[in-house]
């Protein structure tokens, strides 16, 4: 058993946050199953959102309507006015922790634009932006006495009458498996895009902190509003940054017409991200997609070399080494991904998690970043809300973590949660079935992106749901190759393949139940957004195999509900 005051789960951007900040005043160790700087944060590239007005006069209030607007009116707005009242003071304390962000001819911090963002409030450094977010507080984590565990694989929270008692997890190198006994645990395990065919995610978003929640008879909130970005290199789904649009680009079909003129004739290809994913979803529809395939172009020839290699860098070593393609000579082909999860475990504006509806908090047990749902992004998020939202409520778990700290003991360890972990490992160590994860998990992707991705309607929502309950039954049948302890990467696939599983069956029953268009749910046959029915957030609770949805309200402050347009 290995005992600390807090457990922080994850090493991204939102964990290195949290476990800096914490570590002043309690024992902190981080448990992540791959090394911190290998974290999805250091794909981020165009920006973190702040209304500096280094660029044009600019304000929090505008910020906060870019972000309800953005949100298609389910963001919560008493959060989202936390988000961005505290934005500038966020990214100064990045600065002073030696953030090296693009700076005006002023010496300023340069800021450009950003989809559904009417300011230029992208704060960047070059298009390596989460990168440097990443490596430097990494860098300022490494003096601390924060003890690391990295290659560890989280298997269960422990939460008994309310409290949070630490976690269960899995030495890769090893196999052996140990309590962490704590007094608070901070989950923060990033997305879940691995669930589509076609996304920007790393292979380690699977979304594991979300079946730590739901092991623990927690709810999941808002699951089935997943975005999709949309510029994703074609085939691969590697991330082309928004920032590529902010500094001028263009995308075009295979006429080479600017067809967002069509779908956002104000905002073209800075309007939000869901809006431009459908614009070229249908484009590829009817037949105007690149040579007729699924794929448009994005357009950066007319920026010139000198703008493209200093603000670009990335981009165009990302679209050489993986298309062949040089930006600077020809266009780049492109195509949505699955990029950003809305939903994610339920915490309340402080960060704690919350266990049902009526925000009843888990003593202990608090959650930040994209596995988080607080919920600022609603059913869409703007681009670089997302930096900013792990930065910010990173800290914040922290700050709650170290108020409960203060007079919180560790509490025993509940042995059956350590028994229950160790079977279900000892299960797969000597399953000898005829089904494969990888198979499994390559039919879950192919079917989440056929039948629940940009364009959704009942009876492809309907077929996605049977097929993942047949696939969660085949993945009973699973057999396992390799019955070594040391390094058993089968074992750890098999596990974040039964990840996938459990928690995209609550996406896909969310989607089902929610008879409306919002955001990046998109129903073709419920076009229209229903204020009336569905201006609320769906609340996931599965038990013994089954589904149960409830619902809470939106909190509406300052904007009330109306129609969103660009």
């Amino acid at each position: 058993m290995k005992k600390h005051d807090v457990i922080v789960v994850g090493g991204g951007l939102a964990g290195l946050r949290a476990a800096w900040k914490v570590s002043d005043f309690a024992d902190t160790a981080v448990v992540s199953k791959i090394h911190p700087l290998r974290s999805h944060t250091g794909a981020a590239q165009g920006g973190i959102a702040a209304s500096l007005g280094n660029a044009t006069p600019d304000s929090w209030e505008e910020h906060m309507f870019d972000t309800v607007k953005g949100s298609d009116y389910l963001g919560d707005q008493d959060v989202i006015e936390v988000l961005v009242k505290e934005a500038p003071q966020t990214i100064y304390e990045l600065e002073h922790l030696g953030v090296a962000f693009s700076r005006t001819e002023e010496g300023k911090i340069a800021q450009r634009a950003f989809g559904g963002h009417t300011k230029p409030r992208a704060c960047y450094a070059a298009d390596w932006t989460g990168h440097t977010l990443l490596h430097t507080v990494y860098e300022q984590c490494v003096p601390k006495k924060i003890k690391f565990y990295d290659e560890w694989f989280a298997l269960s929270v422990a939460v008994q009458d309310g409290v949070c008692r630490g976690i269960v997890a899995l030495e890769i190198p090893t196999g052996r498996i140990e309590i962490f006994h704590s007094k608070s645990v901070i989950i923060t395990t990033g997305g879940y895009g691995r669930a589509f065919k076609i996304t920007s995610n790393a292979l380690a978003n699977t979304g594991d902190g979300l079946n730590l929640a739901l092991g623990a008879g927690l709810p999941l909130e808002d699951m089935e509003f997943v975005q999709f970005h949309p510029t994703g290199l074609y085939r691969h789904g590697i991330l082309l940054t928004e920032g590529a649009r902010g500094e001028g680009g263009y995308l075009i079909n295979r006429t080479g017409e600017r067809f967002m003129k069509r779908y956002a004739p104000e905002k073209m290809e800075l309007a939000p991200r869901d809006v431009i994913s459908r614009a070229e979803q249908t484009e590829m529809d009817e037949g105007k997609g690149i040579d007729g395939k699924d794929f448009v172009y994005l357009d950066l020839r007319h920026l010139g070399a000198a703008k493209i290699l200093e603000a670009l860098p990335q981009t165009r070593d990302l679209a050489m080494s993986f298309a062949g393609v040089d930006p600077i000579k020809n266009p780049i082909p492109i195509q949505p991904t699955a990029h950003y999860s809305m939903g994610g475990i339920p915490t309340t504006i402080a960060g704690q998690v919350i266990m049902d509806e009526k925000n009843t908090p888990v003593a202990g047990l608090y959650a930040a970043g994209e596995c988080a749902c607080v919920s600022m992004h609603g059913a869409n998020r703007l681009g670089t809300n997302s930096l900013l939202d792990a930065a910010m409520f990173g800290k914040r778990a922290a700050e709650s973590a170290i108020e409960y700290l203060k007079g919180a003991e560790h509490q025993p360890f509940p042995e059956e949660v350590c028994e229950s972990a160790k079977e279900k490992v000892r299960r797969l160590r000597v399953a000898n079935g005829p089904e494969s994860a990888p198979k499994l998990r390559h039919e879950l992707q192919e079917t989440m992106t056929q039948k629940c991705g940009i364009f959704r309607d009942e009876e492809r929502l309907d077929e996605c749901l049977a097929k993942i309950r047949e696939l969660q039954d085949r993945f009973q049948r699973i057999g396992i190759g390799d019955r070594s302890l040391t390094f058993n990467t089968e074992i750890i696939e098999a596990l974040e393949t039964q990840n996938l599983l459990e928690f995209s069956e609550i996406i896909v029953y969310g989607a089902i139940a929610r008879r409306e268009s919002r955001g990046a749910h998109w129903r073709v046959d419920y076009p229209k957004r229903d204020d009336q029915n569905w201006l609320k957030h769906t609340m996931a609770f599965k038990k013994e195999g089954k589904i149960e949805l409830r619902y809470k309200d939106v909190t509406i402050t300052k904007f009330p509900p109306k129609e969103r347009g660009y």
